[in-house]
């Protein structure tokens, strides 16, 4: 058992952020969770706020002093922007909470002289990639800010590991999904899209012919990623979080149960994400415990949390991805 460590998490009142808070303290570590909470949500924290060994601030990331890192062995860099309509949308948002925050971070971190600084990557550096599943090692091409301004967020992360010998490493994650992701704001991740539309009875609004797969990952599986990663004396490294296993939307959809509806296939979306997860395998020891259904049926158990989210309609959708299609080639 690792002994007691004294945790930031940034983003912590997010999806996965929370997750991981209650993770760590469940564990007997003690957490400081930050978040601006311009996406995060306060209900999330209310397990970690049971735990007298939780204290949040809230607060932007870029404004972060030293000071907040006083004392603190592992840092855990969940904050930051996410979905792909509205990078398009407003970049400098993006490269503010993104790439700014993250600097800002980093050099707070250094300061401090953290013992371990985990990077929230994400897959979508790959672009559309051909080569499945997809290693580390393969080429970067972000096809839009979100994916862009991650990257660059990554290679900060690396940078500062190379040069100020930061003991980081960067996990890049694909599909997560699982209880409190997102259910409001722009058009965004599929599992909170269909929760709402099968809520209201509406049809799933499926893109193309529903043939395309996702790497999904159950929250939890992810949680443990970030837990094995901090508990690791690796530096400098990238490493895939992911199933290794990816499913068809199609799958999904039948999984849950309802009628449908097409609506046009988007540009600059791959067809597959699929991760090469040996890495997190041979240099963790870790690998996904949740199988795709036992995840959707914990995701239908917890349907009434997507009851506030909004239903997207083909038209709906249409106008919220009208900039994504003019911008990304396809009109």
């Amino acid at each position: 058992m690792t002994t007691s460590k004294r945790c930031l998490v940034t983003g912590a009142a997010g999806f996965i952020g929370s997750h991981l808070c209650d993770r760590l303290l469940a564990l007997g570590h003690s957490v400081t969770g930050l978040d601006s909470l311009i996406t995060g949500r306060t209900a999330n924290l209310a397990t970690a706020k049971t735990y007298g060994d939780f204290t949040f601030l809230e607060q932007d990331l870029a404004d972060i002093a030293p000071s907040t890192l006083e004392g603190i062995d592992w840092v855990f860099h969940l904050a930051g922007l996410a979905d792909l309509v509205p990078s398009i949308e407003n970049p400098g948002n993006y490269y503010h909470a993104n790439v700014q925050s993250t600097f800002a971070l980093l050099e707070a971190c250094r300061s401090a002289q953290v013992q371990r600084f985990i990077y929230t990557a994400s897959s979508t550096c790959y672009g559309i990639p051909d080569q499945y599943p997809t290693p580390e090692t393969y080429p970067c091409s972000p096809e839009h800010p979100y994916a862009l301004t991650k990257y660059l967020g990554e290679q900060l992360v690396l940078h500062w590991a190379k040069v100020y010998k930061l003991p980081a490493l960067s996990l890049r994650l694909f599909n997560v999904y699982g209880p409190r992701s997102r259910t409001t704001g722009a058009y965004g991740a599929v599992f909170g899209v269909f929760l709402a539309q099968k809520l209201s009875g509406k049809p799933f609004t499926l893109v193309g012919d529903g043939t395309q797969t996702r790497d999904f990952t159950f929250v939890s599986d992810v949680v443990e990623g970030f837990v094995k990663a901090a508990e690791s004396d690796l530096a400098g490294e990238i490493i895939n979080i992911c199933s290794g296993q990816p499913q068809s939307v199609l799958t999904l959809v039948e999984l849950l149960g309802g009628p449908i509806v097409h609506i046009p296939k988007r540009p600059g979306e791959p067809d597959c994400t699929w991760g090469d997860i040996t890495k997190a395998k041979t240099l963790l020891k870790w690998q996904p415990q949740v199988s795709f259904p036992e995840g959707v049926s914990q995701m239908l158990a917890n349907i009434d949390l997507w009851r506030e989210a909004p239903v997207w309609t083909p038209d709906s959708i249409q106008q919220a991805t009208k900039e994504w299609f003019e911008c990304l080639g396809q009109k």
